[in-house]
């Protein structure tokens, strides 16, 4: 079965939070999909690809770019760039601002381009190479690291942890619960390997994959966009990566599907199950942080649901 087609709403989805013995178990109200490809098809490409960013103003550049590569049409020659400069600022958002009101920690103005690094790291203005380093980084002040050692505090090693296999170009479209996330861009970074280890695939290991990420986005090291013999078009996406299948004959779009992040991400059993499943109960006042982390594409409302 493949997954949904669409699961961006006009409305809030609706996420409801009951304590079990272990976690919290978690139903997902997403409403009616919005139909997007009868929306789509007959078009002319032109207008899909400059349509499809609009109707959904997030990954805005992703989308764009996997919809011309899955279309055969030229990506222009300052795309690779846009599309960094798209990630890189979704990533700083989280530090400089998200994480820190939810963690209670002062929000900062993001930084200038020329300070980005500095930013992230402060004066040794890079991501520490192994673990050992990562933790003595991560008690300093320096950089995230107050922000990224919040979330370290909040969530204890095994908490809101998955156990998935990561996306990769022959999952993507199957229904199978899978980690789409930007670690799956960085799964074979040191630093990570050791979190994965000593915490589980949880909030650090998440948070930590989105600070490599950022660096990448700065640095020039997003892998590029892929094209597969089927025609599937993989983009790389601040939450992950973005799936896009299409045809088109004469001009005009006869087939589109699209997979994305959050499609992944709300699968029964999927990464948000799992991740609530095991966050004890007392610690439901993570709840928020730990969706933003999981970071939904939607607006989402957070319900808690009492055991009769």
């Amino acid at each position: 079965m493949p997954v949904r087609e669409e699961l961006v709403m006009q409305q809030n989805v609706r996420i409801g939070l009951r304590a079990s013995s272990g976690g919290l178990l978690t139903t997902v109200d997403a409403g009616p999909a919005l139909p997007l490809s009868q929306m789509l098809i007959g078009r002319a490409v032109d207008d899909v690809v400059s349509l499809l960013p609009r109707v959904f103003n997030l990954c805005r550049s992703a989308q764009e770019g996997a919809a011309r590569l899955a279309l055969g049409m030229p990506l222009n020659d300052a795309y690779a760039t846009q599309l960094a400069r798209e990630l890189l600022r979704d990533h700083l958002i989280k530090f400089c601002l998200t994480w820190p009101r939810l963690l209670s920690l002062p929000s900062q103005p993001l930084p200038p381009p020329e300070a980005t690094l500095t930013g992230l790291f402060g004066s040794v203005a890079t991501m520490p190479a192994d673990l050992p380093s990562y933790l003595v980084w991560l008690h300093s002040e320096s950089g995230m690291a107050p922000v990224l050692r919040g979330i370290a505090e909040a969530f204890a090693p095994g908490e809101a942890c998955v156990a998935l296999p990561m996306t990769h170009a022959n999952s993507v479209f199957s229904a199978l619960p899978q980690d789409n996330s930007p670690a799956l861009r960085h799964r074979e970074h040191p630093v990570l390997q050791g979190l994965l280890a000593r915490y589980g695939a949880g909030p650090l290991w998440r948070a930590t994959a989105r600070l490599i990420d950022a660096e990448a986005c700065y640095l020039g090291g997003l892998p590029p966009l892929q094209r597969l013999a089927d025609g599937t078009a993989l983009a790389p996406a601040a939450r992950g990566v973005y799936a896009v299948r299409a045809s088109a004959i004469d001009g005009r779009l006869v087939a589109f599907q699209r997979v994305t992040p959050t499609d992944h991400l709300f699968l029964p059993d999927g990464m948000l199950s799992q991740s609530f499943a095991s966050l004890p109960p007392a610690k439901k006042t993570f709840a928020a942080l730990l969706l933003d982390i999981l970071d939904p594409c939607v607006p989402c409302q957070l319900e808690e649901i009492h055991n009769a």
